[in-house]
């Protein structure tokens, strides 16, 4: 019955918005027209332009010491971006071509010369006094064209509620490491709403295409239709003023955003707008049915993605930058290399219809997981319908399993070098330094990697990883080979501003443990994974199942606990406390899993509910101290979503959108993502997990004691009760930390720490 009222309270929303939308009488692209005068290329900002936006940017960042810093433009060197650093009378001078350039001299001269340190997560910036003196000027110079950022999960896992002042953060990170060519997605069912009703479609048919606000970069991407929806016409409105304003502050940097292209993708009811139109489904996504795909051959492909290219110009302009993924994780209806080669010549066409300056980018991510299907024929079709001067492909997992090796370096696409690293936004700590470098050598240095022109990162989850993020957006400067225990070193001095020993012990530790493992799919806790009973075994020297050593991390986390006297209210420092120590005691679960699963196994029902009770209230522990740090909390996740609403009832949507993405995902019980995002947050753990296990382990003390085996179906359908249940409640978590965090961490270290030893001695 809830489950039933819960989709009627949807209907009716969607109902009212729909007449809401009506009632509209501007048109959406006059209403929306992006006014500003610089709109049509980053490449028109001037000098003195780059020069305020980099000023702008200081005062954000280091309020206090603005009349140290001069910024000052120089051109380019022979076509690259560039910086210079020296000193001038009391003055630190940052020269750069472009604010992004005048940005990463300041990064640089913070890290290098000041010993500080910024992050998404939080900053170490007790600047020395008086300034540090440049005695000889420093030049830089980026061997790399292209450095780009994002790709289209991102967009869900990590921003899906973020407001202004967050996103001006992230600009602001991105130009301080070099990132010039961002993913910018924001905002985008304006264009899809203004180009659909220009063809006809009625408001039924265009809510009824768009998702939700948690998954929309799925419908971009053509994975799905409508899931999560329908979405408010305030959230499209909002978020049209928003990405407006992404935008102007990346173009005002210096950057060239990346927008989106028609991919083929339509709604089913196109049929009824157009009833002799040929159009084919593509093949299911996660248990989803397959979308929509307009024939290649149809003139109103061209048509489509001629409209889409207008309207999304008029709205947000354009940097003739355009990604296209046609076939996501999902294939296209036929093999057959003619076919594919009209798509990507209805593509290109379409959007060159409407920007002669166009450039096709796309995610190379289905030439690796879609191997199968893509083959040199499938893929020399689609990307030899494009000239090479007009595509550029990012690799996404080059770190790991490049694909330019596979396809003759894109067959002769320029393309760019990337880190994916992290899926969901897991909650980990992860991410092999000496493979992402080994690799990254490998295509600069090798001479069949082609038109290798960038560096990027596509991670879905940015903020848990801070030392991979440093780590690769350095080498958009300086790309050559380091010492990883050298450049380990600095960075836990700069991260903390202190040359403690214990600190740098510490880091070695984890690059030896958590940071030598690559484990793209972000290795998480059984903790967040549907309750089974153990398969682990612990066996070598990694007896908790995590893929390192995990005295690394009991021990690193004891050398941090031992600095806190002196680095208390440090935030670099107690986010790190937080978050080493959470990676020690979810650890710990496969253990206490296994411990729980062979009680079982033995029928010791005593011993099934001692050790099952030891595993719960390590959850509870996990809560406890996840809950001291404003990064781990579910109530600021929520928070944010409900910040979008102006009602109570668009509140509760965005509220349902936010809890079922990071847990169900497909809010229905035939989920196949359910689990994928595994946020180690408080409330989450508490809340969702906790309960879950709990039932699991009651289910098997039953089966026990009536000498029954556990009955599982029944188990699996209570389970997905209970997760429906959750999501679609309204309860409020907190939104603020509670707690002292290094109180808490020194508690539950000490409480857990025997585990570790009694581990080790076997």
């Amino acid at each position: 019955m809830k489950v039933f009222l819960m989709k009627l309270l949807l209907v009716v929303s969607g109902l009212c918005l729909l007449m809401t939308t009506c009632a509209r009488t501007t048109p959406v692209t006059d209403h929306y027209r992006y006014r500003s005068q610089s709109h049509l290329s980053a490449n028109g900002n001037t000098g003195e332009g780059f020069v305020k936006a980099a000023d702008a940017l200081l005062k954000r960042l280091l309020p206090d010491h603005t009349h140290y810093f001069v910024f000052e433009f120089i051109p380019k060197e022979n076509g690259k971006d560039v910086f210079e650093i020296e000193s001038r009378e009391g003055n630190i001078i940052i020269r750069g071509n472009n604010g992004v350039s005048m940005a990463s001299g300041l990064n640089w001269y913070l890290k290098y010369y000041c010993g500080c340190h910024v992050s998404l997560n939080a900053n170490q910036l007790n600047l020395p006094e008086p300034l540090p003196v440049i005695k000889d000027k420093v030049r830089l110079t980026s061997p790399f064209r292209y450095r780009n950022f994002f790709n289209y999960c991102t967009f869900s896992y990590t921003m899906a509620w973020w407001d202004w002042a967050r996103w001006e953060k992230m600009i602001d990170y991105m130009a301080l490491n070099g990132v010039n060519m961002p993913l910018a997605i924001t905002g985008q069912a304006a264009v899809w709403q203004a180009v659909l009703r220009r063809l006809g479609f009625n408001e039924d048919q265009i809510q009824g295409f768009i998702a939700g606000p948690a998954y929309l970069p799925w419908g971009w991407m053509g994975n799905i239709d409508g899931l999560g929806g329908p979405l408010p016409q305030g959230w499209i409105d909002s978020h049209v003023n928003l990405q407006q304003k992404i935008l102007a502050r990346e173009r005002a940097l210096g950057m060239t955003p990346i927008l989106q292209g028609f991919t083929g993708h339509v709604p089913e009811g196109i049929k009824t707008v157009f009833p002799q139109v040929k159009i084919h489904q593509t093949t299911d996504w996660a248990g989803m049915p397959g979308t929509w795909f307009l024939d290649p051959q149809e003139p109103l492909f061209k048509k489509i993605g001629e409209y889409f290219i207008q309207e999304q110009t008029r709205i947000f302009g354009t940097d003739h930058l355009y990604d296209v993924d046609c076939f996501n994780e999902i294939n296209p209806p036929t093999n057959d290399p003619t076919f594919i080669s009209k798509v990507g010549k209805s593509v290109y066409e379409s959007m060159q219809a409407a920007d002669p300056d166009a450039v096709w980018v796309f995610q190379g991510w289905f030439l690796f997981w879609q191997a199968d299907f893509w083959k040199a024929p499938q893929a020399r079709a689609l990307l030899g319908a494009v000239p090479d001067d007009r595509m550029l492909g990012l690799d996404l997992y080059a770190e790991s399993n490049p694909v330019w090796k596979k396809t003759e370096a894109f067959y002769g696409k320029p393309w760019v070098w990337n880190v994916l690293c992290n899926l969901g936004q897991k909650v980990n700590m992860s991410g092999d330094l000496e493979a992402m470098q080994k690799n990254l050598i490998e295509a600069l240095r090798s001479e069949k990697s082609g038109k290798l022109r960038g560096i990027g990162m596509m991670m879905e989850g940015f903020g848990y990883n801070p030392i991979v993020q440093e780590f690769v957006t350095e080498k958009t400067w300086k790309p050559e080979n380091v010492n990883l225990n050298e450049w380990v070193t600095a960075y836990a001095r700069r991260r903390y501003g202190s040359s403690d020993p214990r600190l740098q012990h510490a880091w070695q530790l984890l690059l030896e443990g958590p940071y030598s493992r690559n484990i793209t799919n972000g290795y998480t806790s059984i903790i967040c994974y549907t309750p089974k009973l153990s398969r682990f075994a612990p066996t070598g020297s990694d007896r908790f199942g995590v893929g390192y050593n995990a005295a690394s991390i009991s021990r690193a986390c004891e050398l941090l606990l031992s600095c806190s006297r002196q680095l208390k209210d440090m935030p670099t420092y107690r986010f790190d406390v937080t978050h080493v120590t959470r990676e020690m005691l979810s650890n710990l679960a496969n253990l206490l899993n296994y411990n729980t699963t062979l009680s079982y196994k033995n029928q010791d029902l005593t011993g099934l509910i001692e050790n099952g009770e030891i595993f719960l209230q390590l959850i509870r522990d996990l809560d406890e101290l996840l809950s001291t740090n404003e990064n781990f909390l579910l109530g600021k996740w929520i928070a944010d979503a409900r910040r979008w609403g102006n009602r109570a009832e668009e509140k509760d949507f965005y509220q349902w959108n936010a809890r079922a993405i990071v847990t169900m995902w497909e809010p229905a019980k035939t989920s196949q993502l359910r689990d994928y995002a595994s946020k180690q947050w408080s409330g989450l753990l508490s809340d969702f997990y906790l309960p879950r296990w709990k039932l699991f382990l009651d289910r098997l003390a039953e089966s026990l004691k009536d000498n029954k085996r556990l009955d599982k179906k029944k188990f699996f359908n209570d389970l997905k009760e209970m997760e429906l249940r959750w999501i679609q409640q309204t309860d409020n978590y907190p939104s603020q930390p509670n707690g002292n965090t290094l109180e808490v961490a020194h508690r539950l270290f000490k409480k857990y720490i025997p585990y570790y030893n009694n581990s080790n001695k076997k």
